[in-house]
């Protein structure tokens, strides 16, 4: 797909440009529902921005490929929504998010293109991407969920359980992350782990009616981070899943994607045990500066159990949409079965 002409020139008059100098393919997006590139810009204070342009086909249209084979009404649908939240999250909340993520400079909708306009973080110094990451770099990445999910904390009593503050008023979903169980009866129906799917629903009232909710990234993979070229600082894109909910699904998703999984299982729990350490450290030190009257160790006190509950919850998912996938594995296998355990879930072997 080519963004049209019109939709390029349009870019570079909203943000005071003079024309562009070339455009720079970054991806195909999902499915094939559009693009993302950058412009590089003549005249104006921006040398270049990020452009998404998002094309949504009918739910019948032959070019909604999935790439997985999952081409159904609701997958397109999910899709859809997906689209429309990170849509909402640019208009009212990235230019307003502490953690580091794309400004928005420009959102349009008409019948089904839509086109946001971002901030290019490689000007703004968060040019390097990684496939894998060294310790401090890592350690970077959770703090930085641990500042966004400090920011949007919903403290004890201010909401119903499972609610996160504003998600409805302002469209995102009210629960985030991609995996949600609400939104994937597809994959939970070809499920063929009995204990975990008959737990899948137990599993997702524990980390919905949990009394510490947030707004959760919701993709938080290694992929959707950016780092300075030292690699101690982040910010991180793609919003089409954010949402409310326990702030461990984000930690156990990005740990999912950087964790050596040849390892042994003792030295990966090792590893975890230090990398919430550090996560918890932060989280705590963030809540002073943004919800002092949220109880930082309270907080850790709920949340830290719930760690292999969240995977367990991200392996139902897994098993059922892909079930040979290399996020299925000695390891996460040994979390899920901690927590079935702990519902008193009798584990068949």
């Amino acid at each position: 797909m080519n963004i049209p002409t019109k939709i390029i020139e349009k870019v570079a008059l909203s943000v005071g440009a003079v024309g562009v100098a070339s455009v720079e393919h970054i991806q195909s997006l999902w499915s094939g529902y559009g693009e993302l590139v950058r412009l590089h810009l003549d005249g104006g204070v921006r040398p270049s921005v990020i452009v998404k342009y998002i094309l949504l086909p009918n739910a019948t249209s032959q070019t909604a490929n999935h790439p997985r084979g999952w081409n159904t009404s609701r997958s397109h649908q999910r899709k859809l929504d997906s689209y429309q939240v990170e849509v909402n999250w640019y208009r009212h909340y990235a230019n307003h998010c502490h953690a580091p993520v794309p400004k928005c400079l420009l959102v349009e909708q008409h019948d089904n293109e839509i086109l946001l306009v971002l901030e290019d973080l490689s000007v703004a110094g968060y040019s390097q991407v990684h496939k894998s990451i060294e310790q401090h770099s890592l350690l970077a990445c959770l703090h930085w969920l641990a500042q966004f999910h400090a920011q949007f904390m919903v403290g004890v009593g201010s909401i119903a359980p499972g609610q996160t503050a504003d998600c409805d008023s302002h469209g995102l979903w009210q629960t985030g992350t991609y995996w949600h169980l609400a939104t994937r009866p597809d994959e939970l129906a070809v499920l063929e782990d009995q204990t975990l799917k008959s737990a899948a629903e137990h599993l997702d009232t524990i980390l919905s009616q949990n009394k510490y909710q947030t707004l959760v990234h919701g993709d938080a993979k290694l992929a959707n981070f950016c780092f300075t070229p030292e690699g101690n600082a982040v910010a991180a894109v793609d919003f089409q899943y954010v949402g409310g909910g326990c702030g461990m699904k984000d930690v156990c998703l990005f740990l999912s994607s950087v964790l050596d999984f040849s390892e042994s299982v003792a030295n990966n729990e090792a590893k975890v045990e230090a990398c919430l350490d550090g996560y918890f450290s932060a989280l705590k030190q963030a809540l002073l500066e943004y919800h002092p009257q949220i109880d930082g160790n309270d907080v850790e006190q709920q949340w830290r159990p719930l760690y292999c509950v969240a995977w367990a919850d991200f392996q139902r998912f897994m098993k059922g949409w892909c079930p040979d996938h290399w996020k299925i594995n000695t390891y996460t296998e040994s979390l899920s079965q901690e927590a079935l355990q702990s519902l008193g879930v009798s584990i068949n072997k």
